[in-house]
Protein backbone atom coordinates (compact mmCIF):
# COMPACT_ATOMS: atom_id res chain seq x y z
CA UNK A 1 0.00 0.00 0.00
CA UNK A 2 1.20 3.36 -1.05
CA UNK A 3 0.78 6.72 0.74
CA UNK A 4 1.47 9.31 -1.56
CA UNK A 5 1.87 13.38 -1.00
CA UNK A 6 -0.79 15.56 -2.64
CA UNK A 7 1.96 17.90 -3.71
CA UNK A 8 4.71 16.62 -5.32
CA UNK A 9 7.78 17.18 -3.63
CA UNK A 10 11.59 17.33 -5.38
CA UNK A 11 13.59 15.53 -2.75
CA UNK A 12 10.66 13.03 -1.74
CA UNK A 13 11.45 9.40 -2.09
CA UNK A 14 9.84 6.16 -1.58
CA UNK A 15 10.78 3.51 1.23
CA UNK A 16 9.54 -0.22 1.27
CA UNK A 17 8.45 -1.33 4.26
CA UNK A 18 8.20 -5.17 6.09
CA UNK A 19 6.08 -4.62 8.81
CA UNK A 20 4.87 -7.34 11.76
CA UNK A 21 1.23 -8.00 11.24
CA UNK A 22 0.64 -6.81 14.72
CA UNK A 23 1.98 -3.57 13.61
CA UNK A 24 0.13 -3.16 10.05
CA UNK A 25 -2.94 -0.96 11.83
CA UNK A 26 -0.59 1.30 13.56
CA UNK A 27 1.99 1.53 10.91
CA UNK A 28 -0.58 2.43 8.40
CA UNK A 29 -1.53 5.51 10.43
CA UNK A 30 2.51 6.43 11.07
CA UNK A 31 2.87 6.17 7.05
CA UNK A 32 0.10 8.69 6.21
CA UNK A 33 1.30 11.36 8.48
CA UNK A 34 4.97 10.57 7.55
CA UNK A 35 4.06 11.28 3.80
CA UNK A 36 2.44 14.87 5.30
CA UNK A 37 5.20 15.46 7.35
CA UNK A 38 8.29 14.52 4.49
CA UNK A 39 6.87 13.96 0.98
CA UNK A 40 8.44 10.67 0.99
CA UNK A 41 5.71 7.40 0.26
CA UNK A 42 5.78 4.17 1.92
CA UNK A 43 5.16 0.70 0.67
CA UNK A 44 3.73 -1.38 3.39
CA UNK A 45 3.73 -5.28 2.95
CA UNK A 46 2.45 -6.96 6.35
CA UNK A 47 3.35 -10.29 7.09
CA UNK A 48 4.98 -12.68 9.57
CA UNK A 49 8.47 -12.00 11.14
CA UNK A 50 9.80 -15.39 10.38
CA UNK A 51 8.64 -15.29 6.63
CA UNK A 52 9.95 -11.69 6.11
CA UNK A 53 13.45 -13.12 7.19
CA UNK A 54 13.38 -15.47 4.83
CA UNK A 55 12.58 -13.25 1.89
CA UNK A 56 15.12 -10.67 2.80
CA UNK A 57 17.89 -13.43 3.26
CA UNK A 58 16.59 -14.65 -0.23
CA UNK A 59 17.38 -10.98 -1.44
CA UNK A 60 13.70 -9.34 -1.19
CA UNK A 61 13.84 -5.63 -2.50
CA UNK A 62 12.67 -4.75 1.48
CA UNK A 63 14.27 -1.54 2.74
CA UNK A 64 13.31 -1.30 6.73
CA UNK A 65 12.32 -4.50 8.59
CA UNK A 66 9.30 -3.47 11.88
CA UNK A 67 10.01 -7.14 13.49
CA UNK A 68 7.55 -8.53 15.77
CA UNK A 69 10.83 -9.18 18.47
CA UNK A 70 14.48 -8.06 18.40
CA UNK A 71 16.13 -11.72 17.53
CA UNK A 72 15.29 -11.42 13.78
CA UNK A 73 16.71 -7.49 13.48
CA UNK A 74 19.98 -9.27 15.94
CA UNK A 75 19.99 -12.15 13.66
CA UNK A 76 20.10 -9.86 10.53
CA UNK A 77 22.93 -7.60 10.87
CA UNK A 78 25.57 -10.47 12.01
CA UNK A 79 24.38 -11.93 8.88
CA UNK A 80 25.42 -9.19 7.30
CA UNK A 81 21.67 -8.22 6.02
CA UNK A 82 21.14 -5.08 7.75
CA UNK A 83 22.67 -1.91 9.42
CA UNK A 84 23.99 -3.02 13.11
CA UNK A 85 23.65 1.02 13.96
CA UNK A 86 20.19 1.68 12.94
CA UNK A 87 18.92 -1.32 15.50
CA UNK A 88 16.01 -0.14 18.13
CA UNK A 89 12.90 -0.71 19.48
CA UNK A 90 10.00 0.80 18.43
CA UNK A 91 7.61 -0.92 20.51
CA UNK A 92 6.82 -3.77 23.20
CA UNK A 93 3.66 -5.54 22.47
CA UNK A 94 1.07 -6.77 24.60
CA UNK A 95 -1.04 -10.59 24.66
CA UNK A 96 -4.44 -10.70 24.70
CA UNK A 97 -6.56 -13.81 24.53
CA UNK A 98 -9.72 -12.78 22.87
CA UNK A 99 -12.92 -14.05 21.81
CA UNK A 100 -15.47 -12.48 19.50
CA UNK A 101 -18.39 -13.18 21.57
CA UNK A 102 -19.38 -11.33 24.49
CA UNK A 103 -19.06 -12.90 27.86
CA UNK A 104 -17.06 -15.40 26.43
CA UNK A 105 -13.46 -14.78 28.35
CA UNK A 106 -13.55 -13.62 31.35
CA UNK A 107 -11.16 -11.18 32.93
CA UNK A 108 -9.02 -13.37 34.52
CA UNK A 109 -8.75 -15.83 31.87
CA UNK A 110 -10.07 -18.83 33.36
CA UNK A 111 -12.13 -20.05 30.43
CA UNK A 112 -8.62 -21.96 29.30
CA UNK A 113 -9.13 -24.20 32.36
CA UNK A 114 -12.65 -24.60 31.64
CA UNK A 115 -12.65 -26.51 28.53
CA UNK A 116 -15.61 -24.60 27.17
CA UNK A 117 -14.23 -24.42 23.71
CA UNK A 118 -13.00 -26.54 21.00
CA UNK A 119 -10.94 -24.48 19.12
CA UNK A 120 -8.01 -21.95 20.42
CA UNK A 121 -5.97 -19.84 17.74
CA UNK A 122 -2.08 -19.14 18.00
CA UNK A 123 0.11 -18.12 15.52
CA UNK A 124 2.92 -20.27 14.47
CA UNK A 125 5.78 -19.91 16.68
CA UNK A 126 8.34 -21.16 14.38
CA UNK A 127 6.85 -17.47 12.20
CA UNK A 128 5.50 -15.63 14.93
CA UNK A 129 6.73 -14.02 18.21
CA UNK A 130 3.78 -13.83 19.31
CA UNK A 131 3.00 -17.44 19.19
CA UNK A 132 6.32 -17.74 21.15
CA UNK A 133 4.90 -15.71 23.90
CA UNK A 134 1.04 -17.56 23.43
CA UNK A 135 2.78 -20.80 24.23
CA UNK A 136 5.10 -19.69 26.52
CA UNK A 137 1.50 -18.16 28.90
CA UNK A 138 0.31 -21.93 28.37
CA UNK A 139 3.15 -23.31 29.93
CA UNK A 140 3.42 -20.86 33.04
CA UNK A 141 -0.64 -21.64 33.57
CA UNK A 142 0.58 -25.04 33.10
CA UNK A 143 -2.08 -25.72 30.57
CA UNK A 144 0.11 -26.27 27.10
CA UNK A 145 -0.93 -29.97 27.35
CA UNK A 146 -4.74 -29.64 28.52
CA UNK A 147 -5.02 -27.16 25.30
CA UNK A 148 -2.86 -28.68 22.93
CA UNK A 149 -5.71 -30.68 20.85
CA UNK A 150 -7.60 -27.65 20.57
CA UNK A 151 -4.89 -25.48 19.02
CA UNK A 152 -5.51 -24.58 15.37
CA UNK A 153 -1.88 -22.61 13.95
CA UNK A 154 -2.19 -19.20 11.96
CA UNK A 155 0.85 -18.20 9.86
CA UNK A 156 0.51 -15.05 11.09
CA UNK A 157 -0.51 -12.53 14.19
CA UNK A 158 -3.29 -11.51 11.44
CA UNK A 159 -4.29 -14.88 10.52
CA UNK A 160 -4.74 -16.23 13.93
CA UNK A 161 -6.95 -12.81 14.45
CA UNK A 162 -8.95 -13.98 11.35
CA UNK A 163 -9.52 -17.34 12.68
CA UNK A 164 -11.35 -16.06 15.75
CA UNK A 165 -13.11 -12.85 14.43
CA UNK A 166 -14.41 -15.04 11.94
CA UNK A 167 -15.95 -18.24 14.57
CA UNK A 168 -13.22 -21.01 12.98
CA UNK A 169 -12.21 -20.30 16.52
CA UNK A 170 -14.03 -19.53 19.55
CA UNK A 171 -10.78 -17.69 21.23
CA UNK A 172 -7.44 -17.26 20.11
CA UNK A 173 -4.09 -15.41 21.45
CA UNK A 174 -3.74 -12.31 19.25
CA UNK A 175 -1.51 -8.80 20.07
CA UNK A 176 -3.64 -6.50 22.18
CA UNK A 177 -3.12 -3.66 19.51
CA UNK A 178 -5.66 -5.88 17.77
CA UNK A 179 -8.80 -5.27 19.84
CA UNK A 180 -7.44 -1.68 21.11
CA UNK A 181 -7.86 0.35 17.99
CA UNK A 182 -8.13 3.78 19.05
CA UNK A 183 -11.21 5.47 18.21
CA UNK A 184 -13.14 2.18 18.02
CA UNK A 185 -14.68 0.13 21.19
CA UNK A 186 -13.62 -3.14 21.42
CA UNK A 187 -15.40 -6.04 19.85
CA UNK A 188 -16.54 -9.44 21.46
CA UNK A 189 -14.45 -9.92 25.31
CA UNK A 190 -11.06 -10.21 26.39
CA UNK A 191 -8.59 -10.69 29.05
CA UNK A 192 -5.06 -9.15 29.35
CA UNK A 193 -2.61 -11.83 29.66
CA UNK A 194 -0.31 -10.45 32.66
CA UNK A 195 3.28 -9.52 31.60
CA UNK A 196 5.07 -11.79 33.69
CA UNK A 197 3.51 -15.18 31.91
CA UNK A 198 5.57 -14.26 28.70
CA UNK A 199 8.90 -13.08 27.77
CA UNK A 200 8.62 -8.84 26.56
CA UNK A 201 7.36 -9.12 22.75
CA UNK A 202 10.27 -6.34 22.57
CA UNK A 203 9.73 -5.32 18.75
CA UNK A 204 12.91 -3.60 16.77
CA UNK A 205 13.31 -1.78 13.79
CA UNK A 206 16.30 -2.20 11.34
CA UNK A 207 17.18 -0.46 8.36
CA UNK A 208 18.64 -3.49 6.05
CA UNK A 209 21.38 -2.78 3.59
CA UNK A 210 18.69 -2.43 0.65
CA UNK A 211 17.86 0.85 1.95
CA UNK A 212 21.29 1.98 3.39
CA UNK A 213 21.60 4.67 0.52
CA UNK A 214 18.19 5.78 0.67
CA UNK A 215 17.11 8.61 2.51
CA UNK A 216 13.68 7.73 2.62
CA UNK A 217 14.44 4.84 4.60
CA UNK A 218 16.62 6.77 7.20
CA UNK A 219 14.34 9.55 7.42
CA UNK A 220 11.34 6.89 8.26
CA UNK A 221 13.83 5.20 11.50
CA UNK A 222 14.41 8.77 12.22
CA UNK A 223 10.15 9.45 12.47
CA UNK A 224 9.65 6.39 14.62
CA UNK A 225 11.60 7.74 17.23
CA UNK A 226 9.33 10.79 17.23
CA UNK A 227 7.50 11.97 20.58
CA UNK A 228 4.17 12.00 18.91
CA UNK A 229 4.49 9.18 17.02
CA UNK A 230 5.59 7.15 20.18
CA UNK A 231 2.40 8.20 21.79
CA UNK A 232 0.25 6.93 19.09
CA UNK A 233 1.82 3.78 19.09
CA UNK A 234 1.34 3.51 22.98
CA UNK A 235 -2.40 4.11 21.78
CA UNK A 236 -2.43 0.97 20.26
CA UNK A 237 -2.07 -0.78 23.77
CA UNK A 238 1.95 -1.15 23.24
CA UNK A 239 3.92 -0.33 26.48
Amino acid sequence: MAFALATSAAAAGEVQVAVAANFAAPMTRIAEDFTAATGHTVKLSAGSTGKFYSQIVSGAPFEVLLAADDETPTRLVKEGHAVASSQFTYAVGRLALWSATPGLVDNKGAVLASGKFKHLAIANPKLAPYGVAAYEALKSLGLEGAVAPKVVLGESIAQTYQFVATGNAELGFVAVSQVTVPGKPATGSWWLVPPHLYTPIRQDAVLLKAGENNPASQALLLYLKRPQVRQLIASFGYS
